[in-house]
């Protein structure tokens, strides 16, 4: 068993100490207690408390709605879960752009509120002084880089980002920026695999990638992704470990049928 898993909890050093020995860092969304739980005790290095609740939890098409206060809603329910990881927390759209002392305020909330491990924020070059103010208060700070889902109406889709020579060298030039206003690791979403791998090998904080490539320092999922819960979504980047849509929706209807039939409950399942 490696060094770090014997640890209380999951801290930033031990993410960076994970890049230096290049052992990979895992990542999974979670939104309530039961599911960090799970995920909790299985062994995963990072939880996100991701925005993207507004789609798998609120049934949005996109991440924009989500309201700070829910997403510290869903944070402390996942805090309250966990004994070792890290947990992260997005900030949702309209919480910091425009305004660092208003995306200072945003991390601020969520750390005192939830109780969380530290925030992530969408953006390059324009975002560099939220980031520096957020962690010159002390607060670890996950960029995210690529297809940035709060910009879905600008990007026009949840198309591969960094394809161009052009968009590839702002990517690189984000990475660097993020990484000196003090970062401590950045996602990257649905970027080219040799441009992941080009960049993870020339920076110094871990780059986790979600349709990135095997050239990241890690990787993230959405749980409900990949545990099969969400029907019909199958993007390339997805293994999908399990159809919890079938078991639980064949459950559900074995639960219908006992009840209707009169075999649920048996004299053993009364008092």
């Amino acid at each position: 068993m490696s060094e770090h898993k014997e640890m209380k909890r999951i801290s930033t050093s031990v993410i960076m100490e994970m890049k230096n020995s290049g052992e990979k860092i895992t990542m999974l969304t979670a939104y309530d207690y039961s599911m960090a739980t799970i995920l909790d005790q299985a062994g995963i290095e990072i939880i996100l408390v991701g925005d993207s609740a507004a789609n798998v939890f609120a049934g949005h098409s996109t991440t924009l709605p989500i309201t700070l206060d829910q997403m510290i809603y869903h944070a402390s329910s996942v805090v309250r879960a966990v004994k070792r990881a890290m947990v992260i927390v997005d900030l949702p759209f309209g919480s910091y752009q425009g305004s660092s002392s208003k995306g200072l305020e945003s991390a601020i909330r969520i750390m005192k509120e939830s109780g969380a491990h530290g925030v992530k924020l969408e953006g390059g070059a324009e975002i560099q002084e939220t980031v520096e103010k957020i962690v010159s208060a002390g607060i670890p700070v996950v960029g995210h880089l690529g297809l940035t889902p709060q910009s879905v109406n600008q990007f026009g889709g949840f198309g591969v980002r960094a394809k161009s020579e052009s968009e590839a060298h702002t990517l690189k030039n984000n990475v660097h920026i993020l990484q000196e206003a003090g970062c401590f690791a950045v996602v990257l979403e649905k970027i080219p695999a040799k441009l992941a791998a080009d960049l993870s090998n020339h920076s110094r904080i871990p780059l986790i990638g979600i349709g990135a490539g095997m050239g990241c320092d890690g990787q993230v999922l959405v749980v409900n992704d990949m545990l099969g819960l969400t029907e019909n979504f199958k993007p390339k980047f997805l293994r999908q470990y399990l159809n919890l849509h079938g078991e639980i929706k064949g459950a559900v209807q074995q639960y219908i049928s006992d009840v209707k039939d009169n075999t649920f409950p048996n004299t053993d399942e009364q008092y």
